[in-house]
């Protein structure tokens, strides 16, 4: 699922590739609430994430809180 930006249909195959608003919405709201909690996934920061590690953990941490599932941080 992609939205309209012409250069998706020049790398990914026709055959795999939907073209929809309705179901970018998700994704979008995501890519939001990372960037807004986690200063390495922010656009123009000096925070970056120097391992993949690193983010994967902080990631499943933001998850596991916004979850309900993270007890020790209130």
């Amino acid at each position: 699922m992609t939205d309209y930006w012409k250069p998706y249909e020049e790398f990914v195959p026709k055959a795999q590739h939907i073209q929809s608003k309705a179901e970018t919405y998700t994704v979008e709201g995501y890519n939001s609430l990372f960037r807004h909690f986690l200063a390495r996934m922010r656009r123009k920061s000096k925070c970056y994430s120097k391992s993949k590690e690193m983010l994967e953990i902080s990631v499943k941490l933001l998850m596991a809180k916004r979850n309900n599932q993270l007890s020790i941080i209130n």
